[in-house]
């Protein structure tokens, strides 16, 4: 196997790495997991080189928020740029032209033809929790639905509208009230028990009737839900999927809630991966490749809705702080000028290619599923009955690692190879890590 970009040089985690690692296992605290044991010395691009020396492709781009590549030269030029002149003031008490100018940048990406707001927060769960309270503002309703397989993030209301249990919410209820949930197009496991296309996305038809058998669309706030669902197991449902959804929220006056924390700033091969379904949410939560590792989120939306909430229910301390607007206004020149949607699409479909090859003779890979370069592999036992491979899926990570590949996981079983990796990477360290990928499949399936 040709290597261009690995080089490892000790045994994987190496002695620098086991060494923090222990001191971390002394006081940092357990829920704090870590999936790769092998801590970070610096990273540029799809790159990253560890404490000992070993330098690995990265698949995951810190779960999918180094869309433009780790440390980017020209983000991490603004973010010095901006230290130079001040680090923070609080938005609300001394404001500053980068906010503005970022929320000028977002209103003009965002889907709708319409006047649109923007606000700022620090992270997807915070976006999560404010476009919940500006729905409930703007409606003067409080209910909420939320989809099966969701994520929405960690805090008391994301959290509640994440539908995973283990490991996020087992143990931790109560949760907030007036959360009901409705089932996602998973058409690998559909949950109605038919096939594409003949079911006619039955699917879409279970929220209508959630407004006669849960909750009246007169107590509903809004409808939340993900394009393609992410820690779900990167599942893409059916093009017909999300207009029906629209279209059955604007029938029963519920706004609509997209959450693109995940799967925008062009990882599916559109800025916003709501544009491939022709859709315009009320609120677009929005994170994770917005600022390319410093800390911003935002809510994105309709004006008459964002402006809903009395003056001072919106904001904090921190929120939209200047080095991360400054951080997310370079992030928008690269996308306006480097044409990241159509390298998605390329990095997808290369992606995509190799693995339907792989699939041929290794029995384990299920199903795989793209859209632009969000790609999921859902690892399998048996494909007859599709028992969930969990065991055998973090194996192959285990095994990627130890290669040079960091690669990680999701979905409701655990057990979905999932693609985040910069859309930077090239040609060459895609292939060389689809290689790693293809032997250690290859030996956890001679396993199965």
């Amino acid at each position: 196997m040709a290597r261009c970009a690995i080089d490892i040089m000790t045994e994987i985690p190496g002695p620098k790495s086991r060494e923090v690692m222990e001191r971390a296992g002394r006081v940092v605290a357990r829920p704090v997991s870590v999936m790769a044991p092998v801590v970070a010395a610096k990273a540029h691009g799809s790159l990253v080189t560890d404490v000992d020396g070993n330098t690995y492709i990265d698949l995951s781009g810190g779960v999918g928020v180094v869309n433009v590549g780790h440390n980017n030269d020209a983000v991490v030029d603004a973010i010095k740029d901006q230290a130079g002149r001040f680090l923070h003031t609080d938005y609300s008490v001394i404001p500053y032209d980068s906010y503005v100018s970022l929320a000028e940048e977002l209103v003009e990406l965002a889907p709708g033809d319409g006047p649109k707001k923007a606000c700022f927060f620090n992270s997807g769960a915070e976006s999560v929790e404010n476009a919940v309270k500006i729905a409930r503002a703007a409606s003067g309703r409080g209910g909420m639905i939320a989809f099966e397989g969701a994520f929405h993030g960690r805090t008391l209301m994301a959290l509640t509208l994440t539908s995973k249990p283990r490991p996020y919410k087992e143990g931790l209820g109560p949760f907030a009230p007036e959360v009901y949930r409705v089932p996602y197009a998973y058409c690998y496991r559909c949950p109605l028990g038919l096939e594409y296309p003949v079911c006619g996305v039955r699917c879409a038809e279970a929220l209508d009737r959630a407004f006669t058998s849960m909750v009246a669309p007169s107590d509903t706030a809004a409808v939340i839900i993900e394009p393609v669902q992410g820690e779900g197991g990167f599942v893409v449902p059916p093009p017909e999927f999300l207009p029906r959804i629209a279209e059955i929220c604007r029938k029963h006056g519920v706004f609509l809630i997209v959450d693109e924390i995940q799967t925008g700033f062009c990882r599916t091969g559109r800025v916003f991966a709501c544009q491939h379904y022709g859709i315009e949410p009320d609120l677009l939560c929005l994170a994770k490749s917005l600022a390319a590792g410093m800390p911003l989120s935002a809510v994105v939306g309709r004006a008459d809705v964002m402006d809903a909430p009395a003056d001072g229910r919106i904001g904090g301390t921190y929120v939209g702080n200047p080095l991360a607007c400054a951080a997310a206004l370079e992030v928008v020149k690269i996308i306006r000028g480097n044409d990241l949607s159509s390298r998605a699409r390329e990095i997808g479909a290369r992606i995509t290619r190799r693995l339907k090859g792989m699939q041929e003779n290794i029995t384990i890979i299920g199903d795989v599923r793209s859209l632009g370069a969000m790609v999921g592999v859902e690892l399998v036992r048996d494909r007859e009955t599709k028992e969930p491979a969990s065991a055998e899926t973090a194996k192959v990570i285990a095994k990627a690692m130890k290669r040079g590949v960091i690669i990680p996981r999701c979905g409701i079983y655990s057990n979905v190879l999932r693609f985040l990796n910069p859309l930077t990477i090239t040609d060459a360290e895609l292939d060389e890590a689809l290689d790693v990928l293809e032997v250690c499949l290859t030996e956890v399936n001679a396993l199965n």
